[in-house]
């Protein structure tokens, strides 16, 4: 995990994802990392949701970084949206919420969960690096700008 940067975790791009607020976003992220992953969408939103009754995972700013772990997964794994519209996400500065990066564990990844996830939060607290993600046009772009990070990580 150490030489893993945050672009290289990322299976999934959604440049424009429309959901019309958190429940629909939930299960639209679900469907994507079922997609990308093999496991079962049902499972994947029952996990996210889990983790969602414990706290908000939108850190504010316009951005989320909901998470999960699931014994099945065979390893870290991240997705990235940006929505359009923003959505009521119950961040914790109030603000809605338009880049989401969803990250997935296995149950026994403690530690490299908690790597994935801080890495991930560096990112988001950076305005240049947030103002890229949010500047690329389409999933070609957005993927590129994944790239940078993932060799400045």
């Amino acid at each position: 995990m150490n030489s893993i940067g945050f672009g290289d975790l990322v299976a999934a791009v959604l440049p424009a994802l429309a959901v019309g607020d958190k429940p629909a976003l939930f299960g639209a992220l679900a469907e994507a990392a079922a997609a990308a992953t093999g496991l079962p969408a049902d499972l994947i939103l029952a996990r996210l949701q889990e983790r969602e009754l414990l706290g908000s995972t939108g850190f504010g700013d316009g951005t989320a970084i909901p998470h999960a772990r699931i014994a099945d997964l065979p390893r870290v794994t991240a997705l990235v949206a940006r929505l359009a519209p923003p959505v009521d996400y119950g961040a914790l500065d109030g603000g809605p919420v338009d880049l989401v990066v969803l990250l997935l564990s296995p149950e026994g990844a403690g530690a490299d969960h908690l790597k994935a996830l801080a890495r991930i939060s560096r990112t988001l607290r950076s305005p240049a690096a947030v103002a890229g993600l949010r500047a690329a046009g389409d999933e070609a772009a957005l993927r590129a700008a994944l790239g940078g990070l993932a060799q400045a990580a």
